[in-house]
C-alpha cells in the first residue's frame, strides 16, 4: 500500500534567495534515491516559509520492489567435467553462494556459457531506506553559504530546530546534529509558537494555517498580491508590477499582512527609478502608481504578523523611508554639481581589474571597438556612439550610484538629460548595460547596441586574455551572460558584423595587458561564443542536430549562420530531406577524410562519373552566385539537384577501384561534392 511521505526541516530564518534552489535540489535527490532503491513514488510537492523547508511526496511504496539477481561464476567448461559432474571450481562457487551444486544454472553470455546462481531479494521497508539516507541528503542540500552552530560538526543554511519525517503516520528515524526526527512541528514564531503533533499528513497544511503559517508558497504569493493590491486601491492607485520583489517578500513572511504608508510629495521630484530603488532595494516596499504608471507618494509593506494598530506600523515605516529618500535626494542634488564629462577623468582612479587596468582604460578600449562597429554598420551613428561610449561609465563615480549600484546607467541617462546631451546619447548611456539577464530587454537604439557590445566584448576577451575563464561554479564577471548579450543583440539587430574581426580588434586593444598567448586567447574566446550560440539556439527550439551540423563549419557572421540553421530546420520537414541527407552521408562515409588533389577528367571511364563531374562544376559556379545573395533556400534547392547524379554515380561506378589513380580521382570528386554541401552544413550530423 502506498503512503505519503512528509519531510519538514524547521530552522532559524533562511535567506529568501536560498529557499527555491534548496527545495529543487532536495526534491531531485529524494526522487533519485527512491528510484535507485526501487521504491515507487508519485509527485513531489515543495513548500517553504522562512523557518521551514518542506517536501511532500505522494504515493510512496511501503517497501522497495523485490528483485532477482544473477551472480556469475566460472565458465561452464571449468565448472563441469566431461561427464557433467561439477568440478572443484563449481563446488567452491556453490559453497561461497550458500547453495547446493544442484542449484547451479548455466547461462549463455556474451563471453560464452557461464555458471550462474539466481537469488531472490525481498524488498526492505521504505522507512528503513529513508532512515538510512535522510541525514546525508540533508547535509547535501546546497546553499551559497552554510554555517555550523553550537559545538556541532554538521552544517546547514541556518541552525535546525526540528525535523518532521513521516511515512504515513510512521516516523522515519533520522538524526542530524543534535536534532532527532519526529512528528512534532511548530507554528508561527510569535502568534503560535508552541509545538503540535502532525497526526495526519493530509491535515498538515491546514494545521499550520490554524497556527498562522501559510506553508504553500503559491497560496502565500496570491495572498500577498491581494493584500497589497487592496492597500493600493485605498489610495486610488495600483501596485507597480515587480515579480522579483514579490518572489523575495513571499519568502520573508509565514503569515503575511500588508500596511500602506506615505512619503512627502516633494520627493516625487527625484527620478522615478531612484524612488523605486530606495523603496525596493533597502526596505522591500512596493511602490504605488496611478493609472498613467506614475509614482504616487505611497508605498505598501508586507509584515509577518497581524498588527493591532496599522497606523503605528505605517508611521515607523514612513520614518525609515523618509531617511532613505532624504539620502537619495542629497546625493542626486550633489551629483549635479559636477558634469558627467568632468567625472570621466575620475575613472582613472577606479580599478576595473587588477590586470586589465582602470575603468578609464577600459572605456578607451570599448569606445574604439564601438566606433569600429559603427564604421561598418552605421557610420551616421558614429558621433552618437563615440559620445555615449565616452560618458557611459561616468555615473559610476556619482554619489547616487555609489549608494544604489543598481542605478548605474539609469543615473547616467538622467544626468545626461539634465546636461542637455543629445537624447540618443542619453538613451545609449542607459541602454549600453542591456541586456541585464539572459532573457532581458535589448537596446532599442543602434548606438546603445554598439556601445553595449563593445563594453561586453572587451570584458569577455580581456578576462580570457588574463586567464580568468568561467568554470562550472564561478563566473565572477558574468562572461556567459555578456557573450549571450552580444549574440542576442547581433541577431536581433541583424548586424552584418564579423565575430572573428571583433575578437581580433578587442585583442589588439588589449596589447600589453594580456598574460595568455594571443592566438590561444582568440581561439578560446571563439569556442566560448560557439558554445553560447549553440545553447541559445537550442533554447530557441532549433533542432540540436541542425545546430551542430551548421556550427561544425560555420559561426561567422552570426546572422548568416542562424539563417542557414533556420533553412535546414524547415528542410527537415520536407519529403526530400531523408533521401538527400542519406545520399550525402554515403559520400561522407566513403570519404572518411577529404582527399587532396585535383579531379582529372581524362581519368573518367564511366559516363556516370563524367555526368556527375559536369554537374559539380556547374553547381560550383552557380552556387557562388546564390551564396552571394544569402538565400539559403535557393542554395539548398541547387544542392538537392546533385542527388540524382550522385546516386547514378554510386550505382554505376566502383569508387574504391583497384587502380589507385582511378580511386584517387573519384575520391577527389567526392571531396568536391562534400565541400559543396559543407558550405551549408555538415550533413553527416543530421539525424534521419
Amino acid at each position: 500500500m502506498a503512503k505519503d511521505f512528509l519531510l519538514e526541516i524547521g530552522t532559524e530564518e533562511i535567506p529568501a534567495s536560498y529557499i527555491k534552489p534548496a527545495l529543487e535540489a532536495m526534491a531531485a535527490m529524494l526522487s533519485k534515491t527512491l528510484s535507485e532503491q526501487r521504491a515507487a513514488h508519485g509527485s513531489i510537492q515543495t513548500m517553504a516559509t522562512p523557518r521551514r523547508l518542506v517536501w511532500l511526496i505522494k504515493d510512496v511504496a511501503e517497501k522497495q520492489e523485490a528483485q532477482t539477481i544473477e551472480i556469475t561464476g566460472p565458465p561452464k567448461a571449468a565448472a563441469f567435467d566431461e561427464s557433467g559432474n561439477p568440478t572443484q571450481a563449481a563446488l567452491g562457487f556453490a559453497r561461497a553462494q550458500g547453495v547446493s551444486p544442484d542449484e547451479l544454472q548455466v547461462k549463455q553470455t556474451g563471453k560464452g556459457e557461464y555458471v550462474v546462481v539466481s537469488r531472490h531479494q525481498a524488498g526492505i521497508s521504505t522507512v528503513d531506506i529513508l532512515s538510512g539516507v535522510l541525514a546525508d541528503l540533508i547535509q547535501d542540500i546546497p546553499f551559497p553559504k552554510s554555517m555550523r552552530w553550537g559545538s556541532l560538526k554538521v552544517t546547514f543554511a541556518r541552525p535546525i530546530h526540528w525535523i518532521v519525517a513521516l511515512l504515513g503516520q510512521e516516523v522515519v528515524p533520522c538524526t542530524y546534529g543534535n536534532v532527532t526526527s519526529g512528528n512534532t512541528s511548530y507554528g508561527h514564531r510569535f502568534m503560535s509558537p508552541g509545538p503540535f503533533e502532525v497526526t495526519e499528513i493530509d491535515g498538515y497544511v491546514e494545521a499550520l494555517r490554524e497556527r498562522f503559517v501559510i506553508v504553500d508558497i503559491e497560496e502565500r504569493t496570491e495572498r500577498i498580491r491581494q493584500l497589497v493590491a487592496a492597500c493600493a486601491k485605498e489610495k486610488n492607485g495600483t501596485i507597480r508590477e515587480d515579480e522579483g520583489l514579490l518572489d523575495e517578500v513571499v519568502q520573508l513572511a509565514e503569515y503575511p499582512t500588508a500596511v500602506c504608508g506615505s512619503f512627502d510629495k516633494h520627493y516625487l521630484e527625484l527620478p522615478q527609478e531612484v524612488l523605486i530603488t530606495a523603496m525596493r532595494s533597502h526596505q522591500r516596499y512596493f511602490a504605488v502608481v496611478d493609472d498613467a504608471g506614475k509614482l504616487m507618494p505611497y508605498f505598501v509593506t508586507v509584515n509577518n504578523t497581524l498588527t493591532r494598530d496599522p497606523q503605528v506600523v505605517a508611521h515607523g515605516n514612513e520614518r525609515v523611508i523618509r531617511a532613505r529618500l532624504e539620502d537619495a535626494r542629497f546625493y542626486y542634488v550633489a551629483d549635479q554639481k559636477v558634469s558627467l564629462e568632468d567625472r570621466v577623468e575620475e575613472l582613472k582612479e577606479v580599478v576595473f581589474h587588477s590586470k586589465l587596468g582602470t575603468s578609464y582604460e577600459k572605456l578607451e578600449r570599448f569606445k574604439a571597438l564601438a566606433e569600429h562597429m559603427a564604421d561598418q554598420v552605421a557610420p551616421e551613428q558614429k558621433p552618437t556612439v563615440s559620445r555615449a561610449a565616452f560618458l557611459c561609465k561616468a555615473d559610476l563615480v556619482t554619489g547616487t550610484v555609489s549608494e544604489f549600484p543598481s542605478l548605474q546607467g539609469v543615473m547616467g541617462r538622467a544626468y545626461a538629460r539634465l546636461a542637455n546631451e543629445d537624447a540618443a546619447v542619453a538613451e545609449a548611456i542607459y541602454e549600453h548595460y542591456l541586456p541585464t539577464h539572459s532573457g532581458g530587454a535589448l537596446p532599442s537604439g543602434t548606438a546603445g547596441a554598439l556601445v553595449s557590445m563593445g563594453d561586453k566584448l572587451d570584458t569577455v576577451v580581456g578576462c580570457f586574455g588574463v586567464g580568468q575563464i568561467p568554470t562550472g561554479t564561478a563566473d565572477p564577471f558574468a562572461l556567459r551572460r555578456q557573450a549571450l548579450g552580444i549574440i542576442r543583440i547581433i541577431l536581433a539587430k541583424d548586424l552584418s558584423l564579423s565575430l572573428y574581426d571583433l575578437i581580433k580588434q578587442a585583442l589588439d586593444g588589449l596589447d600589453g595587458k594580456l598574460t595568455e598567448p594571443k592566438e590561444q586567447t582568440y581561439q578560446a574566446v571563439l569556442d566560448f561564443f560557439k558554445v553560447r550560440l549553440q545553447h541559445f539556439l537550442i533554447g530557441q527550439d532549433q533542432p540540436q542536430d541542425v545546430v551542430d551540423a551548421v556550427l561544425a563549419y560555420h559561426l561567422d557572421p552570426l546572422v548568416e549562420t542562424v539563417a542557414k540553421i533556420s533553412t535546414l530546420k524547415a528542410f527537415k520537414e520536407s519529403e526530400t530531406f531523408e533521401p538527400l541527407v542519406g545520399t550525402v552521408k554515403r559520400v561522407v562515409n566513403i570519404l572518411k577524410e577529404p582527399v587532396d588533389g585535383d579531379v582529372d577528367p581524362e581519368l573518367f571511364v564511366n559516363q556516370a562519373e563524367k555526368d556527375l563531374y559536369q554537374e559539380v562544376v556547374t553547381c560550383e559556379q552557380e552556387l557562388e552566385k546564390v551564396l552571394a545573395k544569402r538565400d539559403y533556400g535557393d542554395v539548398l534547392e541547387r544542392l538537392s539537384e546533385l542527388k540524382g547524379p550522385i546516386d547514378h554515380f554510386f550505382d554505376d561506378v566502383m569508387v574504391l577501384d583497384k587502380d589507385l589513380s582511378l580511386r584517387q580521382n573519384r575520391l577527389a570528386l567526392l571531396t568536391r561534392i562534400a565541400n559543396l554541401f559543407q558550405q551549408l552544413a555538415d550533413f553527416s550530423r543530421l539525424v534521419l
